[in-house]
């Protein structure tokens, strides 16, 4: 019998692997839960018998959802939920959940949590220096008179932000965070 997985021909959407921790049985990618169960359901080894365990491996696609992926660790017992996740939460939810999950330590459930559940503050598309000008503009500091608003330090202020905000790159774009 072949032990190599056989290789696929995919047109668009997320790819993932089962990689069967059973050296007897060839893996196999899936895109849907439908396409994983089936293949799941019909994996066998050498022998004939029922493959169990498989470790789940993220093989193209969104870099948002790859983040997502990694942060969740997601895994056989999680791959649906997780993929139905991926088709139902918006880019800001994912955002929120990357940073919770892999830079708070927050623990995520997918059956009793939400992502507007938690307590992240996220600034997408911005770095400490950006976030410095907009708490200025705000009026965080109190009102500026004009007369003085030159003289301002964003980049001292950018530093003091950094004792509480950390930036991040996700999926490419720099984003700053503060866990709640």
């Amino acid at each position: 019998m072949e032990t190599q997985a056989k290789t696929e021909t995919f047109t668009h959407g997320t790819r993932f692997y089962a990689q069967p921790y059973d050296i007897m049985a060839c893996g196999f990618f899936f895109e849907s839960a439908e396409d994983y169960t089936a293949k799941r359901d019909t994996c066998r080894n050498a022998h004939g018998q029922v493959v169990e365990e498989f470790e789940i491996q993220f093989i193209d696609g969104d870099g948002l959802d790859e983040q997502l992926f990694d942060a969740l660790s997601a895994n056989q017992a999680t791959i649906i939920p997780f993929m139905d996740r991926l088709e139902t939460w918006e880019d800001w939810q994912k955002k929120d959940v990357i940073v919770a999950v892999g830079e708070c330590g927050y623990s995520f459930n997918f059956e009793t949590d939400d992502p507007d559940d938690l307590d992240v503050d996220l600034y997408t598309e911005m770095t400490l220096s950006d976030l410095a000008y907009q708490f200025v503009d705000e009026g965080l500091f109190g009102d500026i008179p004009a007369s003085i608003a030159n003289y301002i330090d964003y980049d001292a202020i950018a530093r003091d932000l950094g004792m509480d905000y950390t930036e991040i790159t996700i999926a490419g774009e720099t984003c700053v965070y503060r866990c709640g």
